[in-house]
This record gives structure tokens, C-alpha cells and sequence, in this order.
């Protein structure tokens, strides 16, 4: 019985192949597997091969190729909002679904929500993109509005 000598590349691929359920990955799990620039070099090759698709600073997501243009797409159940939503909650950043999303769940607007945008709770500043779709990050405006009470005339007046 031979024992195989598989590449850095093929291991990654293998345990990308591994998690189902999962479609956004980081360099740093697989760490295990070689040294920083190794695993970001075997990423950059499966993104050149259209097995990868780099949606941000250090977040892949899983891709295949089209068929129609031969390009290569974003493979996740729920489109690009869900792998960015997937890519959220891998980092620990604490988010919610926007108020026009939530309205439409509820019944209370018509109107479907197509622009990926994402309530952020914590501090997050990084891009996610897919081709032409960009998460759009929305802070919590009531909580902000708490702290700063509309300042009264007479102060705006004496600014002035």
C-alpha cells in the first residue's frame, strides 16, 4: 500500500469539500495545515481555478462555474447576502436582518428588500463584495439618537 503525498492545495480543498453546510471560509482555519502565506497561496490558486470566490480582506466563499458565461459565482444557499451574513457570525460580529427586511417578514410593506444591507451592532468596518453586490452596513440609529437628546432652540440660537 502506497502512502500518497498530497499538496497543500489538495488538502485545503479537501477540507473545503468536508464542510457542507458552510460556504464562507478564513486562512486562519486552516492554519493546522502549512504557514500563513502557503494557505494563502493555495487560496489564491483555487480562486484563479474559480473553485473560490474572495468576497473581503481574508473571506472566501465557495464558487462554481457558470455556464451560461463561464465566469464564476458565488455558491451559497441563500445568495450573497447569505454568505455575507455566514462570514458575520464566523467572526463574532453581532448583526440583525435591516428594518425594510424585518417589515416585509412581518407584512407590513409589499415591497421586497434587494440591496444586501445588514444592521451591525458592534464595531465592524471591513467591505464584503461580490462582483457588483456590496454588503451595506447599517449602525443602530435609535441607540445613537438616546445619547444626543435634539439640542433646544435657545442653544442653537446662542451657537449662532
Amino acid at each position: 500500500m502506497e502512502a500518497t503525498i498530497r499538496t497543500l492545495r489538495e488538502r485545503v480543498e479537501s477540507r473545503i469539500a468536508r464542510k457542507r453546510g458552510e460556504d464562507v471560509f478564513w486562512p486562519r482555519e486552516f492554519r493546522d495545515l502549512g504557514g500563513e502565506d502557503q494557505v494563502l497561496r493555495a487560496l489564491r490558486s483555487l480562486v484563479r481555478e474559480k473553485r473560490l470566490e474572495r468576497l473581503g480582506y481574508g473571506v472566501y466563499g465557495r464558487a462554481v462555474v457558470s455556464r451560461l458565461s463561464g465566469a464564476s459565482i458565488l455558491y451559497s444557499q441563500n445568495g450573497f447576502l447569505g454568505a455575507a451574513r455566514q462570514a458575520l457570525t464566523k467572526l463574532g460580529v453581532p448583526w440583525e436582518p435591516s428594518e425594510a427586511e424585518r417589515d416585509y417578514n412581518e407584512g407590513r410593506s409589499t415591497q421586497i428588500p434587494l440591496n444586501p444591507v445588514v444592521q451591525v451592532k458592534g464595531r465592524f468596518s471591513r467591505r464584503l463584495r461580490d462582483g457588483n453586490h456590496e454588503l451595506v452596513l447599517a449602525r443602530y440609529l435609535l441607540e445613537v439618537q438616546k445619547h444626543f437628546d435634539p439640542p433646544s432652540p435657545v442653544l442653537v440660537e446662542k451657537d449662532w
